[in-house]
């Protein structure tokens, strides 16, 4: 029995820094449940985070993992600010496809180029790319492999799911494929009914993921409430599991946050529990799709509008200092 409690505990530790980062990766509100255990936690040390503006910044980075080609870029890049007095949470969705001159490559290769250069120069190099894209600085990054996304969600038997609307994703990205120039060859189509529905890893990572469905469920909101109702899901079940659980998010979670900021970490993520976070998203007229050119050796990409990264820059402070409603 003492041998599961000191398990338990190191588990409970590891996992509240995991809870407060893919919670904001999946815009869900269901960050505060972690906190059941930070009164055990107030009895560590603890460091105080960077502070910018009284803000602290975080890069998350999905990729997805596996055996294929590709599996280390990082599709999904967010970056995450979070206010240290009023819990104000700005997430900014960036394009996978930005190009990035000082590294010749699109953003999403950073993660790849900087572990080629050296083991965990993933993080860093990744880090200085967004923060060259947004001129802002970036504290921590969290790196989630949607594999173990996937493995967590089998782990406890799947989930439960009442989905409120029907939708269809004619172009949900086939793992893998993500380069096949065959266009039709890189999509599948996902169909999800409403009512009540058990969903394994694998489809409860589409049903999350999906965003090209018609209508209303193609929205970053609906998409957020979808993520919600998963990570709530799976909140229900995960304790039962710890053990399993345990080496998933050991394999799967990869950061540069050291372990003595977890309990300031878990009281700035409380706080930003109590406010909705402001979403937004690097699209058009922001950047552009240039004609393919030896200039980016002939692969599809979207430029800065102004070629500098001056007009996302200004995009991105103003942001974080417009006043909070």
């Amino acid at each position: 029995m003492a041998l599961y409690q000191r398990l338990k505990r190191q588990i409970l530790s590891k996992i509240i820094l995991v809870r407060v980062f893919l919670t904001l990766l999946l815009l869900s509100g269901f960050l505060a449940f972690w906190f059941l255990v930070i009164k055990p936690l107030s009895r560590t040390s603890s460091s105080s985070l960077p502070s910018h503006s009284n803000r602290t910044n975080f890069a998350i980075l999905g990729i997805s993992g596996g055996q294929h080609e590709g599996r280390d870029l990082t599709d999904t890049l967010i970056f995450v600010s979070i206010d240290q007095s009023t819990g104000d949470t700005v997430l900014l969705t960036i394009p996978r496809d930005l190009w990035i001159p000082s590294l010749r490559a699109k953003i999403n290769t950073a993660y790849h180029y900087g572990e080629k250069r050296q083991p965990g120069g993933g993080l860093i190099l990744a880090k200085s790319a967004l923060s060259e894209v947004l001129d802002q600085p970036v504290d921590f990054a969290l790196l989630i492999d949607f594999s173990g996304f996937i493995q967590a969600i089998d782990a406890i038997g799947g989930i439960d799911i009442t989905i409120d609307r029907a939708f269809i994703d004619s172009k949900f990205p086939i793992p893998g494929k993500e380069n096949d120039p065959c266009d039709t060859c890189r999509y599948e189509t996902v169909n999800f009914s409403a009512g009540l529905q058990h969903l394994d890893g694998a489809t409860a990572l589409k049903f999350v993921r999906s965003r090209n469905a018609d209508g209303d469920e193609g929205t970053d909101f609906a998409r957020s409430q979808r993520q919600t109702k998963v990570i709530r899901a799976f909140e229900k079940k995960f304790l039962f599991y710890l053990p399993k659980l345990k080496q998933i998010f050991d394999q799967s979670i990869i950061t540069d946050i050291p372990p003595d900021t977890y309990f300031s970490l878990a009281k700035l993520g409380f706080k930003s529990t109590r406010k909705n976070p402001r979403a937004f998203a690097i699209s058009e007229p922001l950047v552009y799709n240039p004609p393919v050119s030896a200039a980016q050796d002939y692969q599809w990409i979207l430029l800065s509008q102004d070629d500098n990264f001056s007009s996302l820059a200004s995009y991105v402070k103003n942001l974080l200092t417009l006043p909070i409603k």
